[in-house]
């Protein structure tokens, strides 16, 4: 007797064991999230096999257990030919039921018992999220640098911030700096700096040791350009092909980069709630979860509907910009913006997403019409309405650093302080 799961698969006889009634939403579930046919059936196949494995070890979903999950594959190992992506599609499964509440979610072990060095650090990791309101990537990063440096200075005894002195932070940073690249070495000051202002918060470093952090050696080359020129800005965007659904989405990100200046994780995780198409304006979420209003212009609101309509996969996830393939949700993190426009530039090109912001203010300074009219559903806005920006008629030339010799709509202050460069010294 076949059994139809769907109008894509078809079993030859009904699902048993416990999780038998969670095989049609699992695969409703499975084909929301974009996945190809022969995928769809592979994650299919495995939980009918895995419900029917449970029937004589757990004859409730309730008494599904951590253990039952790690047996089945090894039982399946030692009788079956394991497939690729069979572990994974177990593991979609569990995420699966614990989503719906039908089983418990995983228990992690905590030690019963912390040391100094990481109850220190827990307090820090609390300072960064509570008070200085910093994303988890960025504690995530920061943690390691401390651990090590706690270690460095108290080994497994107590830890007693008041004891540091300078001499512990500029051995620490001389001894681990060589061994990381600049980058790194450069984000380890940072973290410590951010340490040792913790440290006077909570009134136990008295001394101003956050002086004495030493700076990392970073020479810039000044014979490759801060920003590209508006021209080559163009061909990027005409090299992209906008008949496709990853083009249309691809177009969309790289006029946020060019002609706002935003941060990739500011592109990443903007959501369709901060678009106020009415207003024609845009939501930023940034840095400390700050919120900045931004106005739309036309060419980017009508870049973002046409992937709106034609290539954003339909979803409940509410990024505004999803993955072109499944399982569809939203990007990871800020890296995924550099991919995207590594894979848009010609190789000859020689630049990343970075000097796309520069190229923005460079270009907004350099050429007084850089802003069109701004997107809006009614279409009353224009550039002067919108952005309330009235930018000076002297050429660029008069321009200075120090003295900008424009005024501009409040939300727009943190892209006033213009680096200029070769692509807007005319």
């Amino acid at each position: 007797m076949k059994y139809v799961v769907n109008n894509h698969v078809v079993l030859l006889r009904p699902p048993e064991g416990a999780l038998a009634a969670f095989i049609r939403p699992f695969s409703d579930w499975v084909c929301g999230q974009g996945y190809q046919l022969d995928s769809l059936r592979q994650r299919v196949r495995i939980a009918v096999d895995f419900s029917r494995w449970l029937e004589g070890q757990a004859p409730h979903p309730t008494n599904v257990q951590a253990q039952h999950w790690t047996r089945y594959l090894r039982d399946r190992i030692r009788h079956q030919k394991m497939h690729r992506g069979d572990a994974i599609a177990l593991e979609q499964f569990r995420e699966f039921l614990c989503r719906q509440g039908v089983i418990p979610p995983e228990k992690k072990m905590l030690p019963s018992r912390l040391t100094a060095i990481e109850r220190c650090t827990q307090d820090f990791e609390q300072y960064l999220r509570e008070e200085r309101l910093l994303a988890q990537a960025t504690i995530v990063n920061y943690v390691p640098f401390i651990v090590g440096f706690l270690k460095a200075c108290f080994g497994t005894g107590p830890v007693t911030l008041s004891q540091l002195c300078a001499r512990d932070v500029v051995r620490f940073v001389q001894r681990e700096a060589p061994r990381l690249h600049l980058k790194r070495a450069k984000l380890l000051t940072t973290a410590l700096r951010a340490f040792l202002r913790y440290g006077c918060y909570r009134g136990e470093i008295r001394a101003d040791l956050v002086s004495a952090v030493p700076t990392v050696a970073n020479w810039s080359m000044p014979l490759i350009p801060r920003a590209i020129a508006p021209d080559q800005v163009h061909r990027v965007l005409t090299h992209i092909d906008r008949s496709t659904t990853v083009g249309q989405r691809d177009y969309a990100i790289l006029l946020l980069l060019a002609r706002l200046g935003l941060r990739a994780g500011e592109i990443v995780f903007l959501e369709l709630q901060d678009i106020d198409w009415k207003a024609g304006c845009l939501s930023v979420r940034g840095k400390r979860g700050r919120r900045t209003q931004l106005p739309l212009p036309r060419d980017v609101g009508e870049a973002i509907v046409t992937y709106l309509r034609h290539g954003r996969p339909r979803t409940h996830c509410r990024r505004v910009f999803l993955r072109a393939t499944a399982p569809v949700r939203g990007f990871l993190g800020p890296s995924t913006v550099s991919t995207v426009v590594r894979r848009v530039v010609d190789d000859n090109c020689f630049f990343r997403w970075r000097q796309l912001k520069v190229s923005f203010r460079a270009c907004w300074v350099g050429h007084s019409a850089f802003f069109p009219d701004f997107f809006s559903s009614s279409g009353k806005p224009t550039a002067s309405e919108a952005a309330g920006a009235t930018i000076s008629s002297q050429p660029v030339s008069a321009y200075s650093p120090d003295r900008a010799c424009f005024s501009f709509w409040p939300p727009l202050v943190r892209f006033a302080r213009v680096r200029f460069c070769a692509a807007s010294a005319r």
